[in-house]
This record gives C-alpha cells, sequence and structure tokens, in this order.
C-alpha cells in the first residue's frame, strides 16, 4: 500500500510559481518536475504538486481536490474568505489599490461616487467601497484593467500594484490601497487526518526557512567592559553565546539578529566598542 500523500496546489506559471518552488526546494523537498506537467512528485517528502491557474485554486480547496496551496492572499480575501489561511510566506507581496487617470483631480474616495471602475476583484472592491458609503458601477474584466480607462469603459480601475510602473505606463496614478498582500498557505476545510500530519510536518519546515530568511548570524569581538551594553543590545535567540579571546580583557559574542533591525543594530554595537563584526546568512532555524 503506498503512503498517503498531501497534495498542494501552486500557480503554474510566472513569479509565484517560481517562488513556490524556491521556498518547497529551501525546505529539503526536491520536486521531479517535468516541462508542461500539471502534476509532479516528491521524491523525497510524501507531497504531490498540482499546478494550477490561480483564480481556481480556492475552488479545489473548498471541494477538497488539493489539501494545501501556496496563493496571493489577494485571491484569497477575493475567492476564499471561507479557507483557513496557514503561514504568510513572505514573497510576491502586492497591494490590491484603486488607481484612476493621472489627469484626473482626485480628493478623496468621495471622488469615485457614481463612477464607473474596471476590476477582476469586485467582492473586494464592493466591500471597501461599502465601508466608504460610496456606490460606484463596476466592470469586471479577466486581464489587463489597465487599459479601461484609456478605452473609455472605465473612470479608474482596481488591481494588484507590484512596483507600479504598470499604472505609470497607462498614465495611472494609484489613489486607495485597499489591502496588503502576499504569498500565504492556505489549507483546505476537508483535509484528512493523515495528511494533517504530513502537513505539520511541513509546515514545520517551512518556518524554519522562514525564520532563516529573516534572521542574520552575527560574531563580533568586544572589550569586557562593555559586555554588559552589548549583550542588551543582541536579544538572540535565547541569550547570546560569549567566549573568551585570547587576547585578555575580549570577548567573541555569536548570537542571531532580526534582519529589519539588522543596521540599526550594528550601529549600536560599534557606539559600544564592537570590532571585527561578521555578519552571516542562515540557511535553517529550527526553533
Amino acid at each position: 500500500m503506498s503512503q498517503e500523500k498531501l497534495r498542494i496546489a501552486i500557480q503554474k506559471s510566472g513569479r509565484l510559481n517560481e517562488d513556490s518552488l524556491k521556498i518547497l526546494k529551501d525546505a529539503g523537498i526536491s520536486i521531479d518536475n517535468g516541462k508542461e506537467q500539471l502534476k509532479a512528485s516528491s521524491r523525497n517528502f510524501p507531497l504531490e504538486v498540482m499546478y494550477l491557474r490561480n483564480g481556481d485554486i480556492p475552488q479545489y480547496l473548498r471541494d477538497g481536490v488539493v489539501d494545501v496551496a501556496i496563493i496571493g492572499e489577494n485571491v484569497l480575501i477575493e475567492k476564499g474568505k471561507d479557507i483557513i489561511q496557514g503561514e504568510k510566506l513572505g514573497f510576491s507581496k502586492c497591494r490590491v489599490s484603486l488607481a484612476v487617470p493621472k489627469s484626473m483631480k482626485y480628493n478623496g474616495i468621495n471622488d469615485l461616487d457614481g463612477k464607473k471602475i474596471a476590476t477582476s476583484y469586485p467582492n473586494t472592491v464592493n466591500e471597501f467601497l461599502e465601508k466608504k458609503g460610496i456606490t460606484a458601477e463596476l466592470h469586471i474584466i479577466n486581464g489587463s484593467v489597465e487599459i479601461a480607462p484609456n478605452i473609455g469603459l472605465a473612470d479608474g480601475i482596481c488591481d494588484i500594484v507590484s512596483s507600479g510602473s504598470t499604472l505609470f505606463k497607462n498614465g495611472l496614478k494609484e489613489v486607495e490601497v485597499m489591502l496588503k498582500s502576499e504569498a500565504v498557505l492556505a489549507i483546505s476545510p476537508k483535509i484528512s487526518e493523515g495528511r494533517q500530519e504530513i502537513l505539520e510536518k511541513l509546515q514545520f519546515r517551512l518556518k524554519s526557512v522562514l525564520n532563516a530568511r529573516t534572521s542574520k548570524y552575527i560574531l563580533l569581538n568586544a572589550p569586557n567592559e562593555n559586555l554588559e551594553n552589548i549583550i542588551k543590545l543582541l536579544p538572540g535567540m535565547r541569550s547570546p553565546t560569549v567566549l573568551p579571546l585570547a587576547e585578555e580583557g575580549w570577548s567573541s559574542i555569536h548570537t542571531v539578529i532580526n534582519e529589519e533591525r539588522f543596521w540599526e543594530v550594528i550601529d549600536e554595537l560599534k557606539q559600544n566598542g564592537a570590532e571585527g563584526i561578521l555578519v552571516a546568512p542562515i540557511e535553517k532555524m529550527v526553533l
């Protein structure tokens, strides 16, 4: 009898596909990936990958055709609010925003009252406008919504924005950010008990990768008279490792710091007499 496999859906092409495969690879999962395959299995973990259209994934999760998926949070908010959201995965970050032509004088959300908005996110737009007490006519378009104002189909658009270059090229300006999104792990409400156990192992691995991606391993030399101050600056995982150096009056300190505070911490360490600061990436971080 073959071992039960966890069925995971990922987008079949594009940036989200590449980043999804990379995080699985970083979690030690090898996928035999042939060109144009709709399905692929891992040779070293009980996992089967299904390559699907992003917009179809919520329904596959709902029906229990797949057990989990790596999907944009924005798609889950639009099409799958009933689906369980697991870990945020830290990639494919974007905004879902309202944009209008640059030539339009925009003073606030009330300027959209009674206007036409082109979008492929009708539920998200309706909910946002309802909260603001605004009524607008929606044109639902699948595809390049940014051309709608130029061809007279709409007064504004709602779409995902990463760098804003697509809006700029089409003579549009971003005026309202409705939500911020990134890739998340979504879980089917119909996942079986056996597959739930495999999912927990997968989540443990993903968390180790995510912790490593947001942390740096730091080694430095410090004068002993400043040790107390320097240790206060370094929270670490539990507490820093302190080892005496061959040179009297000096110690070596090893710890982990969060990337967000990295430069701020480095500046403070230097002010407290730290020298020979080495910083290294962390491949995995098991807590």
